[in-house]
């Protein structure tokens, strides 16, 4: 008669069993790789990590630790704990703070090691170990921390990323809810756990190194987009905080679109890509400025200072030849015995050309401001126009030059013909310069969404041309942003800011106008996204 211990057919059954289960465990750490090395946000990896330590080695409690990176390779001195994980206890919200490496702390211990430690009874340590078991957390909530799994996790550099502690290996699924617990259902971690941790560890430090240097990666761009903005502000001091603003009205106005279920904006949404995207878009939407003269960017008023530094010398070397001129004819009436009424007659002559030329210049100023040309004013600028003085040569020339002339007679605004095109450049040299960036396929239709915010939806805008549907909706959402600002925005010294009210009446006849999209602009209203404005840049 066979033994039952022994029965063949038992065996079988425990080792297909046990090949079962070991193929389940190898199954569920290809699958836990494939979802550690898809997850980029770095808090999210962590805590996915500590969830699946826990779940394949029945750890009732977990910490994890990544080694603070100083800079220039100097080597770690640091732990930093990122977040505890316990099934038994509510653990309160606690904020991230250091420990230094050393073998003073349990993970301390382990990173200076950078070998495995397993207590069965953490209470206990071996009598050598140089550190100490912090109770603190124990005591406060009646705890026990008994078996106790601590794991370096290295890359495939051999680098330390960081420590995985593992705490309480228990029998049987739910909470360690009495105290009897701690005694009945904790055991010591086994080899199997060793192994499984090892395993998972690789992976989770692989994970975390890439998802550490994608943070590093993008906090590097932001960086370089931060610092560009910073570029276009300096050549532009006036628009200081417009990209900020605008990026953070256009931020918000996509979370409203994509919060509508009303017409063609229904289906329009947004993911945090596409949102970054847009950021990243609007706040360098004015970056082809470095490619516009600054002198045309810093243009305040329709002369330039120098320009009118020039006509201000002309009309006071008129002045004083007309002076001068006065006095050699005053000399000549005096020796040849002239009459008194001829001298005053002369004096009347050359006070009515001084006030002429005051006049003139009167008018000059008060035509060189960015305002709309009073009625009249273009003819009596080409009175002035007409004027000459007499150069020391003995020479005639205009008092105001040709293109002084047409400067001020400029319209609306403080720009000539030429002048606008030049500005009107800067999106061409947004597309041109954003282009040579490899923005990788998240971002790559930044440089066109950047570069259309001054396209029109009749058609008429710029750099392009480009119609309604040849716009993308972030470049129209962007547009809004754009003008709201610009009207609104305080810190232009050459036109006063328009009120809110104002500002939104004038949004709405750019819809009329056919230069804005009315939904957008009715989102931008009534979602009142003009109120992030006030918080922003």
């Amino acid at each position: 008669m066979t033994d039952a211990g022994h029965d063949p057919e038992s065996r079988v059954h425990e080792l297909e069993a046990e090949l079962a289960r070991r193929e389940a465990e190898v199954s569920d750490l290809v699958a836990i790789g494939v979802a550690l090395s898809a997850e980029r946000d770095l808090s999210v990896l962590l805590a996915r990590i500590v969830a699946q330590a826990c779940r394949i080695t029945g750890a009732d409690a977990a910490s994890l630790y990544v080694v603070e990176r100083p800079e220039r390779g100097q080597p770690p001195t640091t732990l930093r704990f990122k977040l505890a994980r316990n099934d038994s206890v509510q653990l309160p919200a606690t904020g991230e703070f250091t420990v230094p490496i050393s073998m003073t702390s349990v993970a301390g211990s382990v990173a200076v090691s950078r070998r495995p430690l397993n207590l069965p009874d953490a209470y206990n340590p071996p009598a050598d170990a140089p550190f100490r078991m912090d109770r603190s957390f124990d005591t406060r909530f009646g705890y026990k921390s008994r078996s106790m799994l601590v794991w370096p996790m290295l890359s495939h550099a051999d680098e330390l990323i960081g420590v995985l502690q593992l705490i309480n290996r228990k029998l049987g699924d739910g909470p360690l809810a009495a105290p009897a617990d701690f005694e009945t259902r904790v055991v010591p971690f086994d080899r199997r756990s060793e192994q499984l941790l090892s395993a998972l560890s690789a992976q989770a430090a692989v994970a975390i190194e890439n998802a550490m240097l994608y943070e590093d990666m993008a906090k590097a761009f932001d960086g370089f987009v931060q610092a560009s903005v910073h570029a276009i502000e300096q050549r532009d001091p006036t628009t200081m905080g417009h990209s900020v603003r605008v990026a953070s009205l256009t931020v918000e106005l996509a979370r409203q679109v994509d919060a509508c279920d009303r017409g063609w904006l229904d289906p329009v949404r947004f993911g945090p890509d596409d949102l970054q995207e847009l950021r990243y878009a609007a706040l360098l939407h004015d970056f082809g400025k470095v490619g516009v003269r600054e002198e045309v960017l810093l243009k305040a008023k329709k002369l330039y200072p120098g320009t009118l530094e020039l006509i201000l010398a002309r009309f006071q070397y008129a002045r004083q030849s007309a002076e001068v001129d006065m006095y050699r004819r005053k000399i000549e009436l005096v020796e040849r015995g002239a009459p008194r009424d001829e001298l005053e007659r002369l004096e009347a002559e050359l006070a009515e050309q001084v006030r002429r030329l005051d006049e003139s210049l009167r008018l000059i100023r008060a035509a060189n401001e960015p305002t709309v040309l009073a009625q009249g004013d273009a003819g009596r600028l080409g009175e002035v126009a007409a004027m000459t003085y007499l150069t020391p040569e003995g020479d005639r020339r205009p008092l105001l030059l040709p293109g002084e002339m047409e400067s001020l007679q400029i319209a609306r605004g403080s720009l000539n013909a030429s002048e606008v095109r030049e500005i009107q450049s800067h999106a061409q040299h947004t597309f041109d310069f954003l282009s040579r960036i490899p923005w990788g396929r998240r971002f790559y239709r930044l440089p066109l969404i950047a570069s259309s915010h001054h396209e029109k939806i009749d058609g008429t805008g710029y750099p392009r041309g480009l119609h309604t549907d040849e716009i993308p909706i972030q470049s129209k959402m962007m547009a809004v942003a754009d003008i709201y600002d610009a009207l609104t925005a305080s810190d232009r010294p050459y036109k006063r800011a328009v009120p809110t009210p104002r500002a939104l009446d004038i949004l709405w006849l750019e819809t009329k106008d056919r230069h804005l999209d009315a939904d957008l602009v009715r989102l931008f209203v009534e979602g009142e996204v003009y109120r992030v404005a006030d918080t922003a840049g």
